[in-house]
C-alpha cells in the first residue's frame, strides 16, 4: 500500500508535467482565431483561453495531439494551424513564395539586360578630333 502510494506521488507530478509540456507545445503550433498572427500560447483573448483549457481537458482525457488538432481543424478549419497541410486549396500558399522569388529574379535579369547600353560609335569628325587631342 505504501509503495503504491509512493509510486503514485512520484508519478503524478511527472504525468502532470508531461501533460503541461504537450499542451504548451500544441498551443504554440495553433493560431489564435481572434488575434493578428499570435499563437494560442501568446494570446490573451477569451477565445484563446477557452481553447487552451479545451486542449488541456482533451489531453487529460487521453486524446493524442493529432486527435486534438483534428478536432480543432474540423471545428475552425485549417486557419487554426500555423502550418496548414498541402492540399489543392493551399498549393498557392506553399508555392507562392517560390513563385515570387523566381518572378523577382526574372524581372531583375530583364531589367539588368535592358540597362546595358552599347558603347557609342564615334563619327569620323569625332575620331579626327580625338586623334588631334591625343597627339
Amino acid at each position: 500500500m505504501k509503495r503504491t502510494l509512493l509510486l503514485l506521488l512520484v508519478a503524478l507530478p511527472c504525468w502532470a508535467q508531461d501533460l503541461e509540456h504537450r499542451a504548451v507545445a500544441l498551443e504554440r503550433e495553433l493560431r489564435c482565431l481572434v488575434c493578428q498572427n499570435q499563437s494560442l500560447a501568446e494570446s490573451n483573448a477569451p477565445l484563446a483561453m477557452d481553447l487552451r483549457n479545451q486542449i488541456r481537458e482533451q489531453l487529460a482525457a487521453g486524446k493524442s495531439e493529432r486527435e486534438v488538432v483534428d478536432y480543432l481543424v474540423a471545428r475552425y478549419g485549417d486557419f487554426v494551424r500555423y502550418r496548414p497541410p498541402l492540399k489543392a486549396n493551399t498549393v498557392l500558399l506553399w508555392g507562392g513564395p517560390f513563385l515570387f522569388l523566381v518572378g523577382g529574379f526574372s524581372l531583375l535579369i530583364r531589367f539588368l539586360r535592358r540597362r546595358r547600353v552599347p558603347a557609342p560609335q564615334l563619327t569620323s569628325a569625332e575620331r579626327e578630333r580625338a586623334a588631334k587631342l591625343l597627339e
